[in-house]
């Protein structure tokens, strides 16, 4: 019974972000896309996107479903490519939003001071991210998380089943191990003014906004 919960949050980080504006739109970089479906989100935002993730696998499947072939054409958008964050050239001051759904827990943290340079000024990094209960409001939290992530998968299941909708690849999967207070200490030295917040579903949620 599939209920993806980076796909819960999609509402939230588009209004975190905000459309696209000006005659050419943003650029965007949405790191660890996996099938893409929020890198299609942010293009239809407005926003120019290039969409990375390491896996081959999923990078095939998003191409598939955006219809872009090879993801290399110059009308592509989003622009798939198979590539690994911690090592691949990003452009120094270029992207006006990038985007991080469940993907900065399978690198070292400060791999967030790459994307904060790769922002043009003014621009926004979002990370969606996944850290370990650390704590007994984490645990209260994912108390309260269980029942309401039971009831979720039983309506998606529901919806999928009638509509015959098929279940997506899925990106490699690794457990998180950094906790909160260790995430909010780096992001405190790495992106000054940041913010953290735990949000249900074991996510949390971090804004950082490059100053102008």
């Amino acid at each position: 019974m599939p209920f993806d919960h980076n796909d819960h949050y999609h509402r939230l980080l588009l209004r975190t972000i905000g459309r696209a504006s000006g005659g050419t739109g943003g650029r965007a970089l949405d790191v660890g896309c996996g099938t893409g479906r929020f890198a299609r989100r942010l293009a239809a935002a407005g926003y120019t996107v290039d969409a990375i993730d390491p896996s081959a696998e999923v990078i095939a499947e998003a191409r598939a479903a955006s219809g872009t072939g090879d993801g290399d054409g110059d009308g592509d958008n989003p622009r798939y490519r198979q590539a690994d964050i911690t090592t691949t050239a990003l452009p120094a001051g270029h992207y006006d939003v990038i985007t991080a759904l469940a993907s900065i827990h399978h690198v070292p943290f400060a791999t967030v001071a790459r994307l904060r340079d790769a922002l043009a000024p003014g621009g926004t990094l979002v990370i969606l991210g996944c850290a370990p209960e650390s704590g007994p409001v984490d645990l209260l939290r994912a108390a309260v998380a269980v029942p309401a992530n039971a009831v979720a998968r039983l309506a998606v299941w529901t919806r999928d089943r009638a509509t015959g909708r098929q279940v997506p690849a899925k990106a490699p999967v690794a457990e998180p191990t950094l906790p909160l207070p260790a995430i909010r200490r780096q992001a405190a030295t790495l992106l000054p003014g940041a913010t953290v917040r735990r949000k249900l579903f074991w996510r949390y949620l971090l804004v950082y906004r490059h100053p102008r």
